[in-house]
């Protein structure tokens, strides 16, 4: 077994200015690290003396004072140092930017220089092993190897992609030496999302709308190039709505696709996004979650806050992502993304918003057993939280939309999630741009980086308690409801019927034209009901209502009211 390794690091000279090194030590610590602090106004001797004392593999040098005087001290420390350097040891730098700046010419002695401007998973990055040049092999390319990598830290996530090839791929390199994002989604145009392989079927004046207008194999390897710089970010892009599997192939051949992200009900006639019908898509979304999980492709099922976005109550929220991850499991994947996208709708109070995902939680934890899936697969099944800022919620104002950003992302932590899907604070008035990416990635930062310090846990707020509890005993009301739509045989008795309700497409396709499963803004759907009412509730929570009376409705009775059900 190795030892643990040793850092020793102080404040070098007449600088009493610790507190970077304490933060540097911390970190050291989270990443396996023996840690020594030798103090402030540590004189260079007695560090080297305290470096061979405790046979330290790293030494960590500070200084915050004139910029003219610490480059001497620097010059003075090396060339004592150099012994110790010859033998091994590193050394690591840290100050304010302009006696930083000086620390960079002594680039063969000091192989990291930190000026306060790095994110602390920059600074864990390099503690744990990674050069300062790093390469693809110091950045793990699979999501669950790069989920263990940054912890305690959530990857994250933003999307991309601009009315051009050429614009994109720029984009896609500054992002990527900057190293603020662990995963580019690319945003591609409708054209490439539905007829990527139906030339005939494209509109050129359509092109470029929605993201960026991709054509062949070559041009997904040309911005998936562009990623390979920087932190190497993983790359993943949407589904589409047609051909799924031969663009899963492509996908995977091409940007060695992170995680697929596939829903149950969306993307086809309903939402005018797709040709096929509500029960064929729910089967072929299916066939495209089996054909990921078969080759231990992460899936995300991204269906829930298709329903909050139009203003579905919250408890069909719930069980739409429960519905997500049942069919998953099902299917089988063994890492299954749950996204919660909060502030859907967008007047959720944070409380109500917070108690909505725990419901969530609460409800799909005892799926992650041992489970033989439809298509016979064993395995595990494994949970991975990703969270996100509500797409319709962010205000015009930039200033606001940032504050909005920073609370909304603080407020996510409570769930400890494993990715944040950042949801730039330009997004109310124009698609992201690489710098537009770059500010939304650090202004999340920031805020995770105040809740991962010790942040107030949010989930024990009583109110927050009794709406889980709510919420979770009316999903189980609707989800028996909509079981109960199978033929006879799914319910225990004799006579043709499904195995299984809840992954059988016509059921799932019955729900939505049934109404058990609807929102407002589906009104005039040819498949779906469109007659549910809600409304923002005193509490904050998004609930059914009686049109009439305006009170609140159960589940029950809402289910009760509906004909042919």
């Amino acid at each position: 077994m190795n030892p643990q390794p040793v850092v020793v690091a102080g404040a070098l000279g007449e600088c009493v200015h610790v507190a970077g090194v304490v933060n540097f030590l911390r970190l050291a610590g989270q990443a396996g690290w023996r840690t020594v602090f030798l103090g402030p106004a540590v004189p260079a001797g007695e560090m080297l003396r305290a470096a061979r004392a405790q046979g330290a593999a790293l030494v960590g040098v500070s200084y915050r004072l004139t910029p003219e005087t610490g480059e001497r001290l620097l010059a003075e420390f090396a060339e004592a140092a150099d012994e110790l350097r010859a033998a091994g040891v590193r050394f690591a730098f840290g100050g304010t930017p302009p006696v930083a700046e000086r620390a960079r010419a002594f680039r063969g002695f000091f192989d990291a220089v930190f000026d306060g401007s790095e994110a602390p998973d920059d600074v864990l990055a390099y503690l744990r092993g990674a050069p300062r040049t790093p390469t693809a092999a110091d950045y793990p390319q699979t999501l669950v190897g790069r989920v263990a990598w940054k912890a305690p830290y959530p990857l994250l996530r933003h999307h991309f992609g601009l009315p051009t090839l050429e614009a994109t791929r720029l984009g896609i390199a500054q992002i990527a030496e900057v190293r603020v994002l662990d995963v580019i989604s690319l945003g591609i145009d409708q054209d490439a999302q539905e007829n990527f392989y139906h030339p005939e079927r494209q509109d050129p004046r359509r092109t470029g709308a929605g993201g960026v207008p991709v054509r062949c194999p070559d041009d997904y390897r040309a911005l998936y190039a562009a990623s390979r710089r920087g932190n190497f970010p993983l790359m993943r892009t949407y589904s589409g709505t047609d051909d799924f599997i031969r663009l899963a192939e492509m996908y995977v051949a091409t940007i060695n696709i992170a995680w697929a992200a596939v829903p149950l009900f969306w993307f086809n006639a309903m939402d005018g996004r797709g040709p096929h019908d509500l029960e064929s898509s729910i089967r072929a979304h299916q066939q495209l979650i089996a054909w990921y999980g078969a080759r231990d492709i992460p899936v995300e099922l991204n269906e829930p806050h298709h329903w909050g976005m139009r203003d579905a109550a919250d408890v069909i929220y719930v069980v739409a992502a429960y519905l997500s991850a049942y069919n998953a499991r099902a299917f089988g994947v063994r890492d299954y993304i749950a996204q919660m996208m909060f502030n859907s709708p967008p007047g959720i109070s944070d409380a109500m918003d917070l108690a909505k995902m725990l419901a969530i939680l609460d409800l799909i934890a005892p799926l992650s057993l041992e489970v033989n899936g439809v298509g016979g697969k064993s395995g595990g099944f494994r949970i991975w939280r990703q969270t996100r800022v509500g797409l319709l919620s962010h205000p015009l104002d930039p200033e606001a939309a940032r504050g909005h950003l920073a609370a909304a992302t603080y407020l996510q932590m409570a769930l400890k999630p494993h990715i944040v899907h950042v949801v730039g604070h330009t997004e109310a008035h124009h698609a992201a741009t690489a710098d537009d990416v770059i500010a939304a990635c650090k202004v999340a930062r920031r805020a995770i980086e105040n809740a991962v310090r010790g942040a107030p846990d949010m989930v024990f707020d009583p109110r927050v308690q009794a709406r889980k509890a709510e919420l979770i005993a009316e999903a189980q009301v609707t989800l028996e409801a909509i079981r109960g739509l199978a033929p006879a045989a799914a319910r225990g008795r004799t006579g043709p019927g499904v195995a299984d309700p809840l992954t059988d497409p016509s059921t799932l396709a019955r729900a939505v034209t049934a109404g058990l499963l609807d929102a407002p803004h589906l009104k005039a759907n040819r498949f779906a009901r469109g007659q549910i009412h809600t409304q923002i509730d005193e509490r904050g929570a998004c609930i059914a209502v009686d049109p009439r009376a305006g009170r609140p409705l159960s589940e029950r009775e809402r289910i009760a009211r509906l004909s042919g059900v």
